[in-house]
């Protein structure tokens, strides 16, 4: 475990870049149709990625407890939409103005037209695919928890 905590933005940063990697591999090898809230819980992703490369230029001038704290953020940050997406999954609350198309009273066809022709084709609230019970953004949110908790743990481990 010494040699993970040591080399933690590294292995943030793999473990970023092997999520995405899934992620493109579903989507496109297997036509799973992200969500808006699917591609937003990518960005995160792609910061954790930039940290790292931004780590490996700047090693030196670098404070690693800092990009450790970043690196922690970001995943802090996935989880958080991850764990929004669940709830609206299961129905706990609703989703964003972007999961779903308003069709409230007093539009025109127009407007009306518009709104649905702009409206996503996955719905943030159907599950394109689970395993054991638990769906992209569980495990999502199950990830992040544990790649935040490690790259905290790594801080307080390298402190010793």
């Amino acid at each position: 475990m010494n040699f993970l905590y040591k080399n933690a933005v590294w292995v943030g940063g793999a473990v970023s870049t092997l999520t995405l990697g899934l992620v493109f591999v579903s989507q496109y090898g297997f036509d799973l149709k992200p969500c808006v809230l699917c591609i937003y819980q990518r960005w995160p992703y792609v910061a954790a990625i930039a940290i790292t490369l931004l780590y490996a230029l700047l090693r030196d001038r670098i404070n690693d407890t800092f990009v450790r704290v970043l690196m922690a953020i970001s995943f802090a940050v996935t989880g958080a939409i991850a764990a929004f997406h669940v709830g609206v999954e299961q129905k706990w609350w609703e989703g964003t103005a972007e999961c779903s198309a308003d069709t409230s009273a007093g539009m025109t066809m127009d407007q009306l037209r518009e709104q649905l022709l702009s409206a996503p084709l996955v719905k943030c609230d159907e599950v394109a695919w689970e395993m054991f019970g638990i769906s992209m953004a569980g495990y999502n949110l199950i990830l992040a928890i544990v790649m935040c908790l490690f790259m905290l743990l790594s801080v307080s481990h390298a402190r010793k």
